[in-house]
C-alpha cells in the first residue's frame, strides 16, 4: 500500500490517491493502526516531494485537497518531525489566498498545539500558538463570524501573556521578533472589539495602535492614520459617557486628526468629531449622510429599540449638548429638536440618567427634564446637621483651651 502512495504522489496522481483514501477506497480495508501510518506516510511523501503540493494547489486538485484532509484526520499520537502541522500551514495559505476563509480556519485550527517540550516530536511555543490562533480569528472576521473570531482572539491573548511572562510570574516588554505579531493581535482584538459593537473599548485599542509609531517602526506611517480613523469612528458610534469624552479628546487633539480629511473613507470624521468634543449640537446633513455611507455592515446595524447605531450615538450627543444649552426643556420640544417622538426623548433621557451620562431629573407630570441636579430637602437637612457639629466642635475645642 505505501508503494503504490509514492508512486501516486511522485507521479501527481491525484485521482489515485483518492481511490485509496476514499471511503470506499483501499485502505478502509486496514486497522486503524494501519490508516493512522499510511496517513503519515503519504504526508511525509506529500512534503518530501518537490512538486506533488505545488502542482495540487496550482490546479486546485479537490481530490488531492480531499486526501490530504482525510489524512490529516486519521494520524498516529506523532507524526515525524512534525509534519502535519506543517501540511496544514501550507493548506491554511492556499486557501486564504483563494478567500476560503472558513474553510481556512478549520484546517488550522486542528494543528497540535502541545506546549514546547524538548523530548516531544511536536511542540508548540508561545509564539507560535499566537500566530496560530491570530491567523484563525482573522479568518473568522473576513467571514463576519464574530463569535468564533472572538474565542479565537481570546485563546491568542493567554498566548500573548505566557509570550511575555517571566519566570518568576511577572510581565517583561516583548522581544524584538515578537513586536510584529503582538501588534497582529491588538490589531485583531480591536476589530473584533469593534465588530462585537463594544465601540468604547475599540476605539481605545484602535488609538493605542495609532500612537504607537513612536515605539516602533513596524507599521507604516499609513497604517497609523488608518488606525487614527478607525478610533474616531468608534468614538463617534460610542455611548455617551465620561469615558467616551475622554477617547474623542486624545482623537481631537491629536495632529495627525487633520490627515483624515484626505482619507476617501474618513473625510468627514473630523468635523464631526470635533464637533462632539465641543459638546455641539449636531444636525442631520451632508457630512453626516457621508460619514453613515462609511460605515461598515455591523456600524449600521439597527438596535432592539429601532434606532441605528448612529441615531442612537446621535441622540445621545444631542441629549447631553442641548444640557448645556439649556437648563429645562418640554420633551415635546426635546422630541422636535432630537427629531424623534417625545416618548422616546423621554426614555432615552431615563436611560442615560439612570447610566450617569445626563446629569439631569425628569418631571413626568409636567413633561419637564431639568438638567442638573436638584439638592434634595433630605440632603439639605444632613448638610445643616453636619455644619451645625462641626460649628459646636468647634466651640468646645475654643473653651478646652481657654480652660
Amino acid at each position: 500500500m505505501e508503494q503504490r502512495v509514492e508512486s501516486a504522489v511522485s507521479n501527481n496522481n491525484y485521482i489515485g490517491l483518492k481511490d485509496i483514501f476514499s471511503a470506499g477506497g483501499s485502505w478502509q480495508s486496514l486497522g486503524q493502526g494501519e490508516q493512522k501510518t499510511l496517513s503519515a506516510f503519504f504526508i511525509k511523501a506529500a512534503l518530501s516531494s518537490s512538486s506533488f503540493l505545488t502542482a495540487a494547489f496550482a490546479c486546485k486538485s479537490e481530490a488531492a485537497l480531499e486526501v490530504m484532509k482525510t489524512t490529516l484526520s486519521h494520524l498516529p499520537p506523532s507524526v515525524e518531525n512534525a509534519m502535519d502541522n506543517v501540511l496544514r500551514e501550507k493548506i491554511f495559505d492556499h486557501l486564504v489566498e483563494d478567500q476560503q476563509y472558513r474553510e481556512a480556519a478549520s484546517v488550522l485550527a486542528g494543528r497540535r498545539m502541545e506546549d514546547h517540550d524538548e523530548d516531544s516530536p511536536y511542540y508548540t511555543t508561545p509564539a507560535d500558538k499566537t500566530d496560530t490562533y491570530v491567523k484563525i480569528a482573522e479568518c473568522f472576521l473576513n467571514e463576519d463570524d464574530v463569535v468564533e473570531a472572538d474565542a479565537f482572539v481570546t485563546r491568542a491573548g493567554a498566548a500573548v501573556e505566557a509570550l511575555t511572562r517571566k519566570d518568576n510570574g511577572e510581565q517583561a516588554p516583548a522581544e524584538q521578533q515578537h513586536i510584529g505579531l503582538i501588534l497582529r493581535y491588538k490589531s485583531t482584538y480591536a476589530r473584533v472589539l469593534d465588530a462585537n459593537r463594544k465601540f468604547l473599548q475599540a476605539a481605545s485599542r484602535y488609538y493605542d495602535l495609532s500612537a504607537i509609531g513612536s515605539q516602533t517602526d513596524i507599521i507604516v506611517a499609513d497604517d497609523l492614520v488608518e488606525f487614527l480613523g478607525r478610533a474616531a469612528t468608534c468614538a463617534i458610534l460610542a455611548p455617551s459617557s465620561s469615558q467616551r469624552q475622554r477617547i474623542l479628546g486624545l482623537v481631537f487633539k491629536d495632529e495627525r486628526l487633520s490627515q483624515l480629511d484626505s482619507i476617501p473613507h474618513f473625510q468627514t470624521h473630523a468635523s464631526i468629531l470635533k464637533k462632539m468634543y465641543m459638546e455641539q449640537v449636531i444636525q442631520r446633513d451632508d457630512h453626516l449622510i457621508r460619514f453613515e455611507e462609511s460605515l461598515a455592515d455591523h456600524q449600521k446595524a439597527l438596535m432592539s429599540d429601532g434606532l441605528t447605531i448612529v441615531q442612537r450615538a446621535l441622540i445621545e450627543h444631542n441629549m447631553v449638548a442641548i444640557s448645556q444649552l439649556y437648563s429645562t426643556i418640554y420633551f415635546t420640544a426635546l422630541g422636535e429638536t432630537l427629531n424623534v417622538t417625545r416618548e422616546r426623548a423621554e426614555k432615552i433621557a431615563s436611560k442615560m440618567i439612570l447610566d450617569g451620562s445626563l446629569n439631569a431629573s425628569i418631571d413626568q407630570v409636567d413633561g419637564i427634564l431639568t438638567f442638573g441636579e436638584e439638592e434634595s430637602p433630605l440632603v439639605s437637612w444632613d448638610g445643616a446637621i453636619t455644619s451645625f457639629c462641626m460649628q459646636l466642635n468647634n466651640v468646645t475645642d475654643g473653651v478646652r483651651q481657654n480652660a
